[in-house]
This record gives structure tokens, sequence and C-alpha cells, in this order.
């Protein structure tokens, strides 16, 4: 059974449409890059993802059973604007994860239990590289340690599905790439499912096992409300855990129009031959 399957997917907000036509498969170990202009509902479906949205038509299935209607301990999410807890050390932002799940009315643990959540934050601490730094607060951290901090927290519940929204958007390129060496590694050791936003195309073809490309099919000049999103190109790349699926319509690969596009056009060139809006810097594509 595929950990992630969506059949007739579609998130409207009243009258507006913003993702139509999804049907997805997802295998449990994949990493998923999502790209596309802005405003085309990448957050959105990672919204769907979390449970903090619901759907509007269609099914999103996880392990065969519609996503629960809010968060769960099964799935971590990192943003782009960090979100940490400025009067905690870094050390209290990542057992606060744990405090919050397993006393959720007083926040609080205590005895044992606090010496066993401390025990597990050191350990996620470690694994992102923050063991110098426990009893330091984000004030005092650079931006990307502030990342490493929003990393340890999402992972402190043990996630299956760690989901990413444009975790590396504000960091300098040098940071940017020791953040990659890192979210490989931790995507390989812990056997995580990934899904990744990114503005780019290179990050998202270098980290990725697969590259979604959000786009819309239907445009009606009239009503542009009308129809929402859909992913237009389902793209393997070198680092493809597990075989495409074969290309059927509507299977969140390339539509019957646009299938001899994708198979012809070299990666490097997607964002000029798929996508709109002028949101990919020409030295990241």
């Amino acid at each position: 059974m595929s950990l992630i399957h969506a059949k007739g997917l579609e998130k409207h907000y009243g009258q507006q449409v913003v993702l139509e036509r999804m049907n997805l498969t997802v295998e449990a170990g994949e990493f998923i890059t999502l790209v596309g202009a802005s405003g085309c509902g990448k957050t959105t479906f990672l919204k769907l993802l979390l449970g903090t949205e619901g759907v509007s038509r269609g099914e999103l299935l996880l392990d065969g059973k519609p996503i629960p209607g809010e968060p769960g301990p099964d799935r971590g999410i990192v943003f782009q604007k960090y979100s940490v807890f400025p009067h905690l050390t870094v050390l209290g932002n990542v057992i606060m994860a744990e405090e919050l799940a397993r006393a959720p009315l007083t926040g609080k643990l205590f005895g044992a239990k606090r010496r066993e959540a401390r025990v597990a934050a050191e350990a996620r601490l470690a694994e992102v590289g923050l063991s110098h730094a426990l009893d330091k607060y984000p004030h005092e951290l650079s931006g990307g340690m502030q990342q490493r901090l929003a990393i340890a927290q999402a992972l402190m519940m043990k996630p299956r599905i760690l989901l990413l929204d444009e975790p590396f958007g504000a960091l300098d390129p040098g940071i940017r790439k020791d953040m990659h060496q890192l979210i490989l590694r931790l995507w390989e050791e812990q056997q995580l499912t990934i899904f990744m936003i990114t503005h780019d195309l290179k990050e998202a073809f270098e980290l990725g096992s697969r590259v979604w490309v959000f786009d819309k099919v239907r445009v009606d000049a009239q009503a542009p409300q009308a129809y929402g999103s859909t992913i237009t190109y389902d793209l393997p790349t070198e680092r493809s855990k597990t075989k495409a699926p074969s290309q059927q319509p509507g299977s969140g690969q390339p539509t019957p129009e646009r299938e001899h596009e994708a198979l012809t056009t070299p990666a490097h060139s997607v964002s000029q031959a798929t996508l709109t809006g002028g949101q990919f810097n020409e030295h990241t594509a």
C-alpha cells in the first residue's frame, strides 16, 4: 500500500479553485520537491497533508485512510520563517515539542518524564549539529543554526513525513549547501518521506527523488478563479529511489498534451517551458 494517495483531489476557498484534478501516489521514503509560480497552491497542498486544511472534493489518503483533520506526530513541518520560541533556550525549544504532545493542558513535564524528554531532545539536537548550543537563545544563533533548531523541533516526535515550506530560502548560499547535506543525511538515516517547496530549480533537482511542477492547465480569462493548479509534471531525478509510476492521464505525470515536451525538455530549462510568473531566478534555473 502506498503511503500517500490522492484521487480527484480539489481544494476550494469559496468560489476560488486553488487545486484541482490531483491524482498522485507517493511511496514511503520518497523525497518530493514542489516547484511552481507563487500562488499556485504548493503551500495549500502541504497544509492538506498536515491536516490544517480539509479536502473540498476527492480524497487524500495516508496509509489508505483519510488524513486526520488536525496535525499529528507522524507529520512534522518546517517553515521558511523560523518557528521557534524566542524566550526559550535551544534545549527548551526542543523539549517543548514533547511537553506539548505529552501534557497538552499544562505544557510541562516533571520528574522522570522530563528527564526522558531532555535525553530525547539532546539526541535530536546532536543529529542537527547543535549539541554545543544547548543553552543559547534563538537571537544568539545564526540563520542556519535557527533553521537547524526548527528541524530538530519537527523531528522531536519522530515523524514519518517531513513537510518543508521553503526552508532554506532566507539562507546564504554556503549555509544552504550545509543544510542540503543535513537534510539528505536525515532523510536517509531516519527513512523519512519528505515534501519540500522551493523556488530554486537547481535545489529541487539536487535534493528530490521526484520533482512536481504545479501549474494551471485550464485558464479562463473571464473567470480566473474558476480553475486551479494541478501537477503538470512529475519528473524522476537521478536520486529517485523508486521507479516512477507509469504515465497515465491524470496520474500526476505530464498530461498527454504536455508529455512529449516533458520528455524532451532539459531539466535546466523547465522554468522557461512550464512555469509562469517570473518566480525563478535565472541563475538558479
